[in-house]
Parts: structure tokens; C-alpha cells; sequence
């Protein structure tokens, strides 16, 4: 929308409310990096196809040494995602210590699922230098992140857990899940679990778990469950598919599948004073906040019940969702009560679409985006280009080349004041390559399989965390990623601003590029003009601001210097009117602040 302005102060509030994400200006920029503590610092470059932890080599929580965690920082970094903590299970072997080992049959990988919870108030042993301290590893982790200035985030996944859980760690006052369930019922709203009675759980068939090896325990082809529980993913059945998430039984928060998805809620089911528990258990030992997995399958009653009962005691703890169906945003933010979710099926699959070069991409998919998909919730959704689920930029999947991501990356870090993620190794151009085992080949990081990142450990340098094996081109990535996230943590306008996009005065252009996307980021003090070119060639075009913006900011007839905060040379306009004359590379975007 186009709006005609009278002066000063006034013409900026008017732009806020007109032509905004409508957000309130308030400071959410956090900047996340997730790092799956099985790969971070795992020096092995064996990469064996389902090689064993000995094969293969893990990481370690002591590998996020004092210099790791000052390189994040400096690179930008607020908030560390370290995936995988808790105890999940594996195919390694750990009965030594009192862990009771896992059936392979039930098992993804030969270093498991992260998301298949063994036991709620342990952490993961292949974690720990010495087994027997791997709660103090990672308590002195948590101090270590806290004193570079940084905050931890670690996995919540309440949805379901691994077939084998069972606790040995819990507190003396705490029972297993199912511990009083009545078996003999398919649903009662005090149950933990869902069952199929009179019927036993099934392997599905054709499942070879380790890749056809033995390994510790012998694999049968079964797993001894009567009743069966049902499967993870919404499978009411004692025989899930291959494809289904078999290792992991459903939680139950009193919601009948069978009947209409009836509600029973009150009184409160005992699995939420639980999972409330285990929410107070980690926010005790200092973890900052939670990335929810699977949000829209737990319902949204519950997550507005313990977002209560949690923030009484930790009122800062975040709590950020993965969430995938937008219609549902409103209702998670309002009555869910949480403080992102993350804009997987907006804003990613936009811009994926547009770094693949897909021939129907344009920029108006990003304008929908904020004008409607998002709307008054801009800056409480988490933007990202990669994390565990998804491919990397750099695999022949995705785009074959990570420098594609640059305009992309500028405008999810740029657009809006809410947070940002990246995933350990996008920032070096990771490609995924390999099949790691059950995680296939796919272009992903396999989440499933023991294995070394190869780009990620040249900057890793065998502990010296300096980018000493980086190529140079490896180099002038990671210096990209830097320079943006820090303009992030510094510039006002980002954090904090308004926002006004100026594509509707481009698009009357009849030459106008198709994929150049233009917005301001301002404050009363500061005002900065964004620019990116996800066209693979050069482009050289004309910007023109619109009349209620050079009213507002009082630019007519100036000499105004546009400095380029990445890097490119300054622009000088001698008497502006109402356009600047711009050259873009090809997949590069400039910040221009004036």
C-alpha cells in the first residue's frame, strides 16, 4: 500500500502500521546454531557405511571447548541448539553402566534416532568422555555455553518415545510411563500409552536394522511388546509400515483417535504432570529453552497448560515449535502460548524454490508470505535454510552450490525482527554427501548413522576451531555468514524496526527483474535498504522509492551514501529525486544503510 504523509515522526508511524508485517517492534533477533552433538566434533573420516561408534568416531559435549564456543559467538551466534542430549536409543552398547541395552530391531541406525527418547532425565552416553559423569559433561557444558554469552537450547519431544524406553535415571518420586497403565483398554484418559489389545507389535518386514551386521544383540526379526502400543506417527495398528516411525510408541494426552478425537482433560491426564516434570527437570540444570518437536500432534491445550506451569518458575525459557501447518499458527501462538514456531512451509519453501532456480519462482511467493501467511506473527517465526530435516543448500538435491543461499540467507536474517537458525556446517558449504546407513543418500546430514562432516571439520581443524583446512572460497562463506549475523546483533532497524517493502513500485516496471526482491528496514534513527538478486546472472536496474518514503525520511534533492554493510563499494546519489541506478551480482544481495 502507497500512503501519502505529512511530516516527520508522524510519517514514519504511518508507514509502520501501513505497510508492515504489523508486528510489535520489540527485540526477538536471536541467532541460533544447531549442532547435532554427535557430529560437531567428531575428527574420524572413516565414514563407513553403518559403521559402528568405533568405526566412525562421535562427538563429544567436552568438544565444544572454550575456543569452539568463542569462534560461535564471534561468528554471531546467541543461541546454541544442541541436538540429540537427551538419551535416546542405540545399537552401541552401554550395559556396563547400568543402561539397559536396546533391541536393534527397534532401532534406526546404528547410533539411533534422537528423537526416539529412551529416557527422559538422562543424556545421551556417546556423548561423554567418561560414561559415568555424562550428566556432569553436559551440566559443564551448559556453564561453558552461559559464559561465552550464549544460550542453550536443547530437544522437548513429547509426542512419543522409543519402544525401549525405560528410565534408570529418573528421581526416586518418578515413574516410567505405562508403569499404571490398564493394558487391556485401546484408550483411557489415564493411560500413557494407546494399545491394540489382544494383539502383538510387529517388526515390519524387511527391516534390517545395522545393515544385515549382528551386533550385541541378536536380530530376530522381533520385539517382545503384547500389546501392542501404537506407533509414534498415529499408526493404531500392532503392525506399522517400514515407513512409519515404528521405533517410537505414541504418547497419550488424553485425546481419544479412535472416537473422534474426543478430549478428555478433565481432570489433568498424569502424562502432563510428567512431561510438565521433565520441562522443571532441564530448566533447573540452566537450559535456556526448548525446540519442540511435533508440536500439532500434541494438542494445543496441553502446551497452554505447561507453558503455564513452567514459566511460574523460569518465566524467560523459550519454548519454539515445529510446526507445518499455517492455519494452526494463530492457535499456537495465542492459546499454545509459544514463542516461535518455526516458518518451515512459508518462507523456506519459498526461498528453496527460488535457489533451485525453479523456472515459475518469483519474489511475489515472499510478498504472500508476510502479507498473508504470517501475518501479525512475523516476528515470532524462526527462519532458516537448513537444520536436520531438510537437504543442504549445497547437495545435488537442493542447489549443487552454497553461495546460492546467499540472498536467501540475507533476507530470512533481514526481513523481519524475529530469530534465525543455521545448521552446523551450512556456513562451510557442507554438501551431505554419502550413505551413512539408515539415513540413506538424500543430501541430508544423517541424524540416524555415526558419521564425520567433511566440510565442517576442515574448519574444525582437529580441535583448533580456526578454518585452518577451509578452502578459499570455504573461506569467503564462512566470512559471509559472519558479517551478516553480526549485522544482525548490531543494527537497530534489524532488531528492532519497521519494515516496507518496495516491490509494488518495482512490479510497474515493465523490466523490472523477476526474482529481485527490495524492502527498507528503518527506525526513527536508522534506515537500511535491502536488496536481493536471486537471478543467476548479473543484473543492472533501477530502484525507485515511492513518494511517501522520501517525504518521510526527507531525502528529496539530498546527496545521499548508501554504504554497503557487506562489503561492496558505497553508492553516492548526488540530488536524489526518487531512484537509484544498482548493479547486483549474480545469488548476492546487498545491505545498504543511508
Amino acid at each position: 500500500m502507497v500512503v501519502s504523509c505529512s511530516s516527520g515522526a508522524n510519517q514514519l508511524d504511518l508507514l509502520n502500521k501501513e505497510n508492515t508485517l504489523n508486528e510489535p517492534l520489540v527485540n526477538n533477533k536471536f541467532v541460533i546454531y544447531q549442532a547435532l552433538v554427535r557430529h560437531f566434533g567428531n575428527t574420524h573420516t572413516t565414514n563407513k557405511y553403518y559403521g559402528s561408534i568405533e568405526e566412525n568416531g562421535v562427538g563429544k559435549f567436552n568438544d565444544f571447548t572454550a575456543t569452539a564456543l568463542q569462534e560461535l559467538y564471534d561468528l554471531g551466534i546467541t543461541h546454541m541448539w544442541y541436538t540429540g542430549v537427551i538419551e535416546h536409543a542405540t545399537m552401541t552398547d552401554y550395559s556396563a553402566y547400568g543402561i539397559k541395552p536396546d533391541d536393534p530391531d527397534v532401532v534406526k541406525g546404528r547410533a539411533g534416532s534422537p528423537y526416539a527418547i529412551k529416557d527422559y532425565y538422562d543424556v545421551c552416553p556417546d556423548f561423554a568422555v567418561d560414561v559415568s559423569r555424562r550428566m556432569q559433561e553436559f551440566e559443564q557444558l551448559i556453564e561453558r555455553t552461559h559464559q561465552h554469552k550464549m544460550k542453550v537450547i536443547i530437544d522437548f519431544i513429547p509426542n512419543h518415545v522409543a519402544r525401549t524406553y525405560y528410565s534408570d535415571s529418573k528421581p526416586d518420586n518418578v515413574k516410567d510411563f505405562g508403569v499404571d497403565d490398564d493394558k487391556t483398554k485401546q484408550f483411557l484418559p489415564a493411560n500413557d500409552f494407546y494399545y491394540i489389545p489382544d494383539s502383538d507389535f510387529q517388526v515390519p518386514g524387511g527391516y534390517i536394522p545395522g545393515g544385515g551386521e549382528f551386533y550385541n544383540v541378536l536380530k530376530n526379526g522381533s520385539f517382545p511388546e503384547s500389546p501392542a502400543k501404537a506407533t509414534g506417527n498415529n499408526v493404531f495398528s500392532s503392525s506399522p509400515a517400514k515407513d512409519d516411525w515404528f521405533e517410537t510408541v505414541k504418547l497419550n494426552y488424553g485425546v481419544d483417535f479412535q472416537r473422534n478425537e474426543t478430549k478428555h482433560f478433565d481432570p489433568v491426564p498424569p502424562l502432563w504432570f510428567k512431561m510438565r516434570d521433565i520441562l522443571l527437570f532441564w530448566a533447573g540444570k540452566g537450559v535456556d529453552g526448548f525446540r519442540c518437536d511435533m508440536v500439532e500432534m500434541v494438542p494445543v491445550e496441553f502446551w497452554a497448560w505447561v507453558n503455564d506451569e513452567v514459566k511460574k518458575s523460569h518465566p524467560d525459557i523459550l519454548f519454539i515449535g515445529e510446526a507445518y501447518n499455517k492455519q494452526e499458527y494463530a492457535n499456537f501462538y495465542t492459546t499454545g502460548k509459544f514463542d516461535f514456531l518455526y516458518d518451515k512451509v512459508g518462507l523456506y519453501d519459498t526461498l528453496k524454490m527460488l535457489m533451485r532456480n525453479d523456472d515459475y519462482a518469483g519474489v511475489r511467493g515472499i510478498q504472500d508470505v508476510w502479507r498473508n501467511e504470517v501475518k501479525g506473527y512475523s516476528a515470532r517465526m524462526l527462519r532458516f535454510l537448513e537444520n536436520h530435516d531438510e537437504q543442504r543448500i549445497a547437495s545435488k538435491d537442493f542447489a549443487g552450490d552454497p553461495f546460492v543461499a546467499i540472498p536467501a540467507m540475507v533476507l530470512s536474517a533481514t526481513m523481519a525482527t524475529g530469530p534465525v537458525m543455521i545448521y552446523s556446517g551450512q556456513e562451510v558449504g557442507e554438501p551431505g554427501i554419502g550413505h551413512e546407513g539408515f539415513g540413506g543418500e538424500d543430501g541430508r546430514t544423517s541424524i540416524f548413522d555415526y558419521w564425520g562432516v567433511p566440510q565442517h571439520q576442515k574448519w574444525m581443524n582437529k580441535g583448533k576451531f580456526d578454518g585452518g583446512l577451509l578452502a578459499e572460497n570455504e573461506v569467503r562463506l564462512r566470512a559471509f555468514y559472519k558479517a551478516l549475523f553480526n549485522i544482525v546483533k548490531t543494527e537497530q532497524s534489524i532488531q528492532a524496526g519497521g519494515f516496507y517493502d518496495l516491490m509494488a513500485t518495482q512490479q510497474v516496471q515493465p523490466n523490472f527483474p523477476n526474482r529481485i526482491y527490495a524492502y527498507l528496514r528503518y527506525t526513527h534513527n536508522e534506515r537500511l535498504l535491502v536488496i536481493a538478486n536471486f537471478e543467476k546472472a548479473v543484473q543492472n536496474f533501477t530502484l525507485i522509492l515511492p513518494d511517501d518514503v522520501i517525504q518521510a525520511f526527507h531525502m528529496e534533492g539530498k546527496q545521499l551514501v548508501f554504504k554497503d554493510l557487506l562489503g561492496q563499494e558505497a553508492i553516492t546519489v548526488n540530488k536524489f529525486s526518487n531512484q537509484i541506478d544498482l548493479k547486483l551480482e549474480a545469488n548476492q544481495a546487498q545491505i545498504l544503510k543511508f
